[in-house]
């Protein structure tokens, strides 16, 4: 079967975890946010917001705290010539009743759908990324001001990759994890 070009898109992105030291283009940062902007979300809420860490010394800075102690098995982040802070805005209605009512947190899908519309437009503009979790939240708040109606959910490290992993990714079987009309788990 021939794999269109999102499917080989989709197969070919990877986590990068090294990153060569050129900068990325300030015009395909603004391209991977405009794909993310672009993502929907719950009652059309859009409560994604990002924070590009691009400048150099701020992105030390950021990378020394955020990545220190606990957290320090991610450094390799830091070589990353640009961070970009995922944060949710918590004032929306659509965010406190989904909650509430049905127990998911909904901006949670909803970030994560933008997030990755950003690195699927980063893949296709040759830029690696990555997906990360575990840093400082606290350090980061605090370094880059960030106020508390804003929750901050990952980080993607983005850059050009010094090399692109080649081994195919093991994915368990499509029968394993769906099925059609009745649940076989």
């Amino acid at each position: 079967m021939t794999l269109t070009p999102f499917q080989q898109l989709v197969q070919g992105r990877r986590s990068i975890r090294r990153f060569l030291p050129q900068p990325v283009e300030r015009e395909k940062i603004l391209a991977c946010l405009e794909a993310a902007r672009r993502a929907p979300s719950a009652e059309n809420a859009q409560t994604w917001r990002f924070l590009v860490i691009d400048d150099p010394d701020l992105k030390a800075r950021f990378s020394s705290e955020a990545f220190s102690g606990l957290y320090s098995m991610t450094k390799f982040a830091a070589q990353a010539p640009v961070l970009v802070l995922v944060l949710a805005r918590l004032d929306f209605l659509a965010n406190r009743l989904g909650k509430q009512i049905q127990g998911v947190p909904f901006f949670l899908i909803d970030i994560g759908i933008a997030g990755e519309h950003f690195v699927l437009q980063a893949e296709e503009l040759g830029i690696g990324t990555c997906w990360i979790g575990w840093f400082s939240f606290r350090k980061a708040r605090k370094l880059l001001r960030i106020p508390r109606s804003y929750k901050i959910v990952s980080l993607i490290a983005a850059g050009y990759y010094d090399k692109k992993p080649s081994r195919e990714q093991i994915r368990k079987p499509l029968d394993e994890i769906a099925w059609f009309n009745a649940f076989k788990g």
